[in-house]
């Protein structure tokens, strides 16, 4: 189905002047659009006014972008209004609105103070327009949630000039922030009973939602909004394909994700999301206190106070890279991904979203984590891991995972992992099981899921790039910031990723001009896939090694945690 159409070190450059260089060879892209030959009056310009306020813009004629940052999406989700679904838009006029700086950032869980530029009040978008965007442009929507295991990251350091100018056609590109960790995604019976579960995923939905209503204001087409995120952010565009029974309310027309993750999570009472809580409650002043006593003493703490008893959380469970994160919560997410994508059948009505999906991920996900799983090879400094070094870890990210599981996948006997198929690392060896079981079958649970259902495009991707690194995000820096030690080869991998990406956005079908056709997957598993290799682009069929491997999680994943209760 086609569309209608209408952390590396940052690379110092002058933006401006490449970006102005940029148009000059290529003005037809999409950032460069030709100024209007009608009424200049059309243009959408530098101030936009809504409902509840008027919101002044930057345009830069170097980068051909205006840029509206800081728009209030929703009132600040504090006092009364923490846990609560966000209330927005904002039940107030605003006047007039400086949109040229960032919001703050949300609260990150790491946090041990306040800090500046960081608080409660933090549901901000970034909208980001082609200077000469008129009010009829109805351009196509790319909506993007950022990653941060749900504990952390910003909008704030997503900047949109390379993916507006690599767009063959133009488009608009939206940021926004929710709520993270204990203030977004706190869980447990007592929260369930008196306030909003899953509180950072309505921010993300009262976020979609907001682009319904307001995105013609500044030129574009609420009939062509396409999400898009990376690793959490993937996984948060995932849940939105299955939330709410995958009735995804028109808020968007594809779906796209970057190392996409937590196919499989816990319920809201289950045994470990409790104790979670319970010990949150204990870090705070409001210990010993429970039910809707507990939750007056909360709503009503200091921010700092709440701010460290999350950094506490952290500190009893170091291994896990999401402490607090979506959980089922009954209503709004009622199934596990896992579930709805593994267990849908052709002749069963869809558990999730029938939308164009791209999903994919990077060949070495798991090696990021190789300072938790030491090698002999890369850090001598630290003892070698064994299996009890990776059950430590594995347990880390499935808090009760049992030891059985993990005795399947690591034996040789099994023939899964065989450890001589690693050079006798257990390290690398408990790396690819991480990266595989977490990632990089999650992508293929989604492609392969989609097709299954009658989902005509659905494309899965895998990179691999043996000079920078295919690890977990090492692919996204070629969206926003290459790194200074790119070579040739690199950047032109970077532009041709962005133009899948973007022609997708646009026009619903993965294309990009000096490369191959980027064929839907077929299958159950999501093969083919599209292998991106900075020695060239090709199509490859996953073996059956990989697919019998992620065969084995998606039947797992629901052993992995506590869940006693749905």
């Amino acid at each position: 189905m086609l569309f209608s159409t209408s952390a590396p070190r940052k690379r110092s450059i002058n933006i401006g002047l490449a970006a102005t260089l940029f148009c000059s060879l290529y003005p037809q892209r999409g950032a460069c659009v030709a100024p209007p030959s009608g009424n200049v009056q059309s243009l959408v310009g530098s101030t936009v006014n809504l409902d509840y306020g008027s919101f002044t813009g930057l345009q830069n004629t170097g980068t051909g972008i205006t840029y509206f940052r800081g728009v209030r999406y929703a009132e600040a989700p504090a006092g009364n209004l923490r846990w609560r679904a966000p209330v927005s838009p904002p039940d107030r006029h605003l006047g007039r609105v400086n949109a040229t700086q960032f919001g703050d950032a949300c609260i990150a869980t790491a946090q041990t103070s306040e800090v500046n530029g960081a608080s409660e009040d933090c549901l901000f978008g970034n909208i980001y327009i082609p200077t000469n965007t008129t009010k009829s442009s109805n351009f196509p929507v790319l909506v993007y949630f950022h990653g941060g295991g749900f504990q952390g990251g910003s909008a704030r350091t997503v900047p949109p000039e390379l993916i507006l100018q690599s767009s063959q056609k133009p488009l608009i590109f939206v940021t926004f922030q929710y709520r993270l960790g204990q203030f977004g995604f706190l869980g447990g019976s007592d929260v369930k009973a008196n306030w909003a579960l899953n509180a950072g995923f309505l921010d993300q939905r009262a976020a979609l939602r907001w682009v319904q209503r307001y995105i013609h204001k500044f030129g574009g087409d609420r009939k062509k909004v396409t999400i898009w995120g990376q690793s959490a952010g993937a996984g948060a565009t995932m849940f939105h394909l299955v939330a709410d029974g995958g009735n995804n309310e028109g808020l968007f027309r594809a779906v796209m994700g970057n190392s996409p993750s937590l196919s499989y999570i816990p319920a809201y009472n289950s045994t470990y999301v409790e104790n979670l809580y319970d010990k949150f409650v204990s870090l705070t002043a409001c210990a010993g206190q429970t039910g809707a006593e507990a939750f007056r003493c909360l709503r009503g703490a200091p921010v700092l106070d709440l701010i460290r008893a999350g950094s506490g959380v952290l500190t009893e469970y170091p291994a896990t890279l999401y402490v607090f994160a979506p959980i089922l919560d009954g209503t709004m997410l009622s199934a596990r991904p896992v579930d709805a994508f593994y267990s849908n059948s052709s002749s069963a009505p869809p558990k999730f979203s029938r939308v164009p999906v791209l999903f994919g991920s990077n060949i070495d996900e798991g090696a990021v984590w190789s300072s938790l799983l030491p090698d002999p090879l890369a850090n001598t400094s630290m003892p070698d891991a064994n299996e009890e070094t990776v059950v430590r870890f594995l347990q880390g990210q499935w808090a009760t995972m049992p030891r059985v599981i993990f005795d399947d996948a690591m034996n040789s006997s099994v023939g899964m992992y065989p450890i001589t198929d690693y050079g006798g690392s257990v390290s690398l060896q408990g790396q690819q099981m991480y990266g595989e079981a977490r990632y990089i079958c999650t992508a293929g649970l989604i492609t392969g899921g989609a097709n299954v259902a009658g989902v005509q495009d659905s494309y899965q991707y895998s990179y691999h790039n043996p000079h920078l690194g295919s690890g977990h995000s090492a692919e996204i820096v070629g969206f926003f910031a290459p790194p200074a030690n790119a070579d040739a080869k690199d950047l032109a991998l970077y532009q041709t990723i962005r133009e899948y990406w973007t022609s997708f956005v646009t026009d619903g079908r993965p294309t990009a001009r000096n490369s191959i056709a980027w064929e839907p997957s077929n299958s159950g598993n999501g093969s083919p896939r599209l292998l991106l290799h900075p020695d060239g682009v090709a199509m490859e069929q996953i073996d059956e090694t990989l697919s019998g491997r992620c065969d084995y999680w998606h039947r797992t994943w629901p052993r992995m945690h506590d869940s006693n209760a749905s």
